[in-house]
């Protein structure tokens, strides 16, 4: 009796289950018409999730537990649990295609979602809001898709927040820069948007999730394929130093802030250890210190690669159970799905090592309310169809890329040109005209786009083109028609720069300047026209455009990084004056050169012996194009620090014996929580705005030793603000700085000390000391 009722039911799920997939209903459990699965205990919202995932796995067979380890989840219909789909993403904007197996499918009835600008455009922003804004968007447009039929996985796979620490990598576009800091407040805000909680945090509906963030790639990541070393068997080799106070600082506040319910562990290895199978970094640190209670992915088929490239696990068998072991829950791939049996069988893993990482997946899948019944009487159950692509969207993607562009020169101010003087345009460039070249790597369909030629056709009504060059590679130039185009207009616009040709996953750039014929090309017109021409680069990377930035006749030069589906309009907007650009890099751009130092030397910190100049503007000894945080406008904006909390820091010391070990060094450990937080101190800065037009100025505070002891950053930053000013007027920003999270860097060990000596806070071209920090001995105590 038992087995024709088990029968009967599968029967019944599986008809429920092929009519929700033709009606393109959301795919969900616990399906209140069916009362067989709505009496599982897992299927009862009143439960504690954790014991409802418990009573859940306690009923799947080792087959059907196995089936779950992969990002193509197995469906399960006798307990009617849907076909799940791990891999979704979301890096700026969400993405998917027209197959199956996509955990986000477009067709004929949601044919697009909102594309924001590329992740290195939108942190030049420096706007933890806007930020905030733009996951909050996608995160709506991603639960709107699910309600529609056209998601059957609800986790994404972004934000990428690792550091952009070489100008050559392909992925450095997909992230907020090179900067820790910066990095890492970029990431709390986009985990608190997407998931559904308030941008201050703590907020989220008794933990449910509106959509599930993952940070990405844990950690040193940041080579695809240079010079034979390839991102799936690259050994990092990298300091203490280096880890505490580089490459670690954004995942700890993804996930300890942010309280991102995804983490991905990346390909390469680091110090002779891959990052899937390291016990340390994934169990002792993300789920121990950080306290991560979430689910961890593997990169796309890193875990065959574990044997079957970087000859780290003997067998397939080893590879399951190193990573299960490690503390990773599901593979991108099927590799555990063909050898997670034979594991078990040999002894190599156990059956509790598989429920371990069945716990944690079926608790994220619980807390996005995918067994909680049909969706659309459930929180975010009324959004569709309408509320994707909307006109506040499609608003919003504007104003992310009209204030991320950046403004990198602009002799005797050419820029803005008048609407009503300029009679003729001439747009010259193999990027004016491509729509898909403003998006980036990463994108999904966008609502609609507006190229950088479309965009200024809108202006200026005798406007012609041509593109210069046939491709981005500009291995040839249309000279003739390009210099009559350059002579006979009033002013002329060169969209130039690269694409995703040169620069995206698993391809890293070999060089820093612009393809084939393109700076020729650039000079020549440069040389023809009337007046100094407009220079509009398109790239994630930077350029070394030495040439263009010190060439009189090259008046204007604007980075757009890949400004998506808005960008041309952004552009225009910008060029025509109808928006004040406030953008402000978030990365280094280095000179030509820089392609002689090794991408796989990891070090962060300069060696003036050797002559490594070092990475980033925390570090970095030798020459620069533009500097991070480098950026104008068509305001002049003057700062004046107002009130300053704290004009001293004194501390006593542990003890001796720390002394004499660290004489100029004072451990943050040892000061202790409840000291730091009282050593806090407020300090306010007024921004006026001397121009005559209205702008939005992003402030940064740094931080600067009197005298840098061997290793500490040059400066590092420790605060931005953004503020809109109308001409002439002022407003006071204030910023609250903690000593021990601000004034600290990492000494060699990894720990975060204070170094002693005159510490400098800086805006613009203010600065403010900090005395010296006085130490006496017995005890440590901040006044």
């Amino acid at each position: 009796m038992a087995l024709k009722f088990t029968i009967i039911s599968s029967i019944i799920l599986l008809e429920i289950l092929k009519a929700q997939s033709a009606n393109k209903l959301p795919p969900f459990s616990c399906d209140s018409a069916v009362t067989s699965t709505k009496s599982f205990p897992f299927c009862n919202s009143d439960l504690p999730i954790h014991e409802r995932a418990r009573d859940l796995i306690s009923r799947l067979s080792l087959d059907e537990k196995i089936s779950q380890l992969v990002n193509k989840a197995s469906a399960v219909p006798r307990l009617g649990i849907p076909y799940y789909q791990w891999w979704s993403e979301s890096l700026h904007g969400i993405a998917g295609s027209t197959t199956a197996d996509s955990g986000v499918t477009f067709d004929e009835t949601i044919k697009s979602a909102t594309s924001f600008p590329q992740v290195i455009l939108t942190a030049s922003t420096f706007d933890e809001n806007l930020w905030y804004r733009i996951a909050k968007v996608m995160g709506k447009e991603a639960r709107a898709i699910y309600n529609e039929g056209h998601a059957v996985g609800m986790t994404f796979w972004s934000p990428n927040v690792n550091i952009f620490r070489d100008p050559r990598w392909g992925r450095g576009q997909e992230t907020p820069g090179e900067d820790p800091f910066l990095t890492s407040k970029y990431a709390v805000s986009f985990v608190r948007g997407i998931q559904g909680d308030s941008l201050e945090g703590g907020d989220l509906r008794d933990g449910h999730l509106q959509a599930s963030a993952c940070c990405k790639h844990l950690t040193a990541y940041d080579l695809e394929s240079w010079n034979g070393n390839s991102r799936f068997t690259f050994d990092a080799l990298v300091t203490k130093q280096d880890m505490s106070d580089t490459f670690q600082p954004s995942f700890k506040s993804c996930v300890k802030d942010g309280r991102a319910s995804g983490v991905m562990c990346a390909y390469n290895s680091v110090n002779g250890v891959p990052n899937c199978v390291d016990y340390d970094l994934l169990t002792k640190t993300v789920r121990g210190e950080w306290g991560f209670q979430g689910y961890i992915a593997s990169d796309d088929h890193a875990v065959p690669h574990l044997y079957e490239m970087q000859n780290y696990s003997k067998s397939h068998e080893d590879a399951v159970a190193d990573v299960l072991k490690a503390g990773m829950d599901v593979e991108c791939g099927d590799y555990l799905a063909n050898h997670t049996k034979s594991a078990i069988q040999m002894g190599k893993v156990s059956e509790f090592d598989i429920d371990r990482a069945l716990h944690n997946l079926f608790t994220v899948r619980m807390r996005l309310g995918l067994f909680n019944g049909n969706p659309n009487q459930l929180p975010y159950g009324n959004l569709s169809r309408n509320d994707i692509c909307t006109h506040e969207h499609q608003d919003l993607a504007l104003e992310v890329a009209r204030d991320g562009i950046v403004l990198l020169k602009n002799s005797a101010n050419l820029l803005p040109l008048s609407k009503s003087k300029t009679m003729s345009l001439a747009v010259i460039g193999p990027n004016a005209n491509v729509s898909g070249t403003l998006l980036g790597s990463y994108a999904g369909p966008p609502c609609k786009t507006i190229t950088p030629l479309q965009g200024l056709m809108n202006y200026v009504r005798k406007t012609e083109f041509h593109q210069g060059c046939e491709t981005v590679n500009c291995t040839s130039i249309a000279s003739r028609e390009t210099m009559r185009l350059a002579r006979s207009a009033d002013y002329v616009v060169l969209v130039m720069g690269i694409n995703q040709d040169f620069e995206r996953e698993d391809l890293d750039r070999e060089d820093l300047v612009l393809p084939g014929q393109q700076q020729s090309l650039i000079m020549s017109v440069a040389k023809a026209a009337k007046n100094p021409v407009i220079l509009v680069l398109l790239c994630g990377g930077p350029v070394d455009v030495s040439f263009a930035k010190h060439n009189p006749k090259i008046g204007s030069i604007l980075w757009t990084g890949y400004p998506g589906e808005a960008g041309g309009k952004a552009i225009a907007e910008i060029i025509f004056g109808d928006h004040n650009p406030g953008g402000r890099l978030p990365m280094t751009w280095y000179p030509k050169d820089f392609i002689k130092i090794p991408m796989t030397d990891m070090r962060m910190r300069s060696d003036p012996l050797s002559g490594y100049p070092g990475r980033t503007y925390r570090f970095y000894q030798g020459e620069k194009v533009y500097e991070f945080g480098y950026g104008l406008s068509y305001s002049n904006y003057s700062y004046k620090f107002v009130n300053v909390g704290k004009n001293n820091l004194n501390v006593k010391r542990l003890s001796n014996a720390m002394r004499l070990k660290r004489p100029y060094e004072i451990p943050v450990s040892d000061i202790g929580f409840e000291k730091c937080e009282n050593a806090k101190f407020s300090v306010n800065v007024s921004v006026e705005n001397e121009g005559e037009m209205a702008g939005k100025n992003s402030v940064l505070l740094f931080v600067r030793r009197d005298e840098a002891v061997k290793g500490s950053p040059v400066k590092q930053l420790v605060g931005f603000q953004t503020v809109k000013l109308n001409a002439k007027e002022k407003a006071n920003v204030e910023f609250e700085i903690n000593p021990c999270e601000h004034f600290s860097s990492a000494s060699e060990d990894g720990t975060l000390v204070i170094q002693s000596g005159t510490h400098h806070l800086i805006v613009g071209d203010q600065e403010y000391p900090i005395l010296p920090a006085q130490i006496f001995d017995n005890s440590w105590h901040f006044f």
